[in-house]
């Protein structure tokens, strides 16, 4: 996350919205964010509820779930999926930020 938190602001000014989904509970979930004053929208989901409608897996042998990354579009089509083999597979900012300069562009370009 703080890779995330790192730019930020570059998200935003690509009109994006960062959402952290994770297997915690609501209180620990309000703990880590106040602790690490994050500036994203963190979404406790303990059921697992978001893990099953997105696909991500769990695997116990490399402690819970395995990173997910998802971008949606404004019209709510995921359009970029990856899911990590483990806890350091994870795309660089730089690369998500260039996929969602390439989204913008279509969706602009489609209006």
């Amino acid at each position: 996350m703080a890779q995330l938190r790192q730019d930020y602001d570059k998200f935003t000014e690509q009109e994006t919205e960062i959402l952290v989904v994770g297997p915690e509970d609501a209180n620990a979930f309000f703990d880590y964010w106040q602790k690490n004053d994050l500036p994203f929208i963190g979404l406790p989901d303990p059921g697992h509820t978001v893990l099953k409608r997105y696909g991500q897996e769990v695997n116990l042998f490399k402690f819970g779930r395995m990173p997910a990354q998802v971008a949606i579009d404004k019209d709510g089509i995921a359009r970029f999926v990856h899911y990590g083999h483990d806890m350091s597979d994870i795309p660089a900012n730089e690369e998500m930020l260039d996929l969602l300069k390439t989204m913008n562009k279509e969706v602009y370009a489609s209006h």
